[in-house]
């Protein structure tokens, strides 16, 4: 009988665990980091609301790249829960192979229309 624990342990499959792990806490810290620098510019903006008010808080550079960087680790975020959420409950390889593809297609279009959206301001 073959031990299956400990240091001789059978290990198989993907090894995304670490990996994932601290990306999807590094990806989480910057969206909520973006979300309260956002929040303060509200905050901080007297009166209503408004069109110029939200164009004139994303015109700036380094706003800019900051939200094109949060497109990137949002896109990246949802890419590693979906692709592990595939990996733990789809055990048809087809199948699992559409839904990733799928998944990243949808991911890269999203991304892409965000970045289109943060350039037109």
């Amino acid at each position: 009988m073959a031990v299956n624990y400990g240091p001789k342990r059978l290990v198989v499959g993907a090894h995304y665990g670490l990996t994932d792990w601290l990306s999807q806490r590094f990806t989480g810290a910057l969206m909520a980091i973006f979300t309260l620098i956002v929040l303060i510019q509200v905050l901080v903006n007297k009166g209503p609301m408004g069109y110029d008010k939200w164009a004139g808080i994303f015109s700036s550079q380094w706003m800019k790249v900051l939200t094109f960087s949060v497109i990137v680790a949002l896109a990246w975020h949802a890419w590693v829960g979906i692709r592990n959420i595939w990996m733990d409950y789809v055990k048809a390889v087809g199948v699992k192979l559409v839904l990733n593809t799928l998944s990243l297609i949808w991911l890269v279009g999203c991304a892409g229309w965000a970045v289109q959206v943060l350039w037109r301001l």
